[in-house]
């Protein structure tokens, strides 16, 4: 028997098949309204696809992960936002200062949000959206990125997966730091491949891990 997922809308009960979780996931589907907590956007709202309270990265995780990043390093230039949903990440890090983001995400409608998203914040003439898989992102761009942000449905039994590969990418380098928000109750490995875990923090369910490539002599 497959996996579902069951929520109330209005007045009804709707059982989806498991697959269709990842609609609800990625594109933040919820009723609460989220802004970027920083930089020359601060307060700006972000558009999210209308619906329900579906695990959106809430404005003080988002805060809380760019608090730890330029604790680590400064002077961003380019950055990577896979899983990307309506964009909040790599919308927090524009407005942040970072020179250039891409966004990937495979939900078509995602992908007109954040198109949406950069407009409203002045940032489109700094980014770029892929439509597409993560992993087919992961295998076709080739420039390596100060700042990667993986935020997968805590379905995704492929996570390890991917983080891996990403390791092995030509994407991540020395000084790349790649942050991943997973559920706190599936841990991700300390290590994958030769990038290793620097640094966890916990915020209720959510867990955000921090990875870089080990220094080499």
């Amino acid at each position: 028997m497959s996996a579902s997922l069951t929520y109330e809308q209005g007045n009804s009960i709707i059982i989806k098949p498991l697959d269709s979780y990842y609609f609800i996931d990625r594109c933040r589907l919820t009723s609460a309204k989220m802004r970027i907590t920083g930089g020359s956007a601060r307060g700006h709202i972000i558009k999210t696809l209308p619906g329900l309270l579906v695990r959106p990265t809430t404005d003080k995780v988002r805060e809380a992960v760019f608090s730890m990043l330029t604790a680590m390093s400064v002077g961003w230039d380019r950055g990577l936002d896979l899983f990307a949903g309506s964009g909040a990440l790599g919308l927090e890090a524009l407005s942040r200062g970072i020179g250039w983001l891409d966004f990937v995400d495979q939900n078509n409608k995602c992908c007109q949000v954040i198109k949406q998203n950069l407009a409203k914040t002045g940032f489109i003439d700094r980014a770029h959206v892929y439509c597409c898989p993560s992993m087919k992102a992961i295998g076709f761009l080739e420039t390596s990125y100060d700042l990667v942000f993986l935020d997968p449905p805590y379905a995704d039994t492929h996570l390890g997966e991917l983080v891996t590969g990403l390791a092995r990418s030509s994407l991540v380098s020395g000084d790349t730091l790649v942050t991943v928000s997973h559920a706190a109750r599936s841990p991700l490995n300390d290590k994958y491949d030769d990038m290793s875990k620097i640094k966890e923090k916990r915020y209720g369910d959510t867990c955000i891990s921090i990875y870089q490539k080990e220094a080499t002599t």
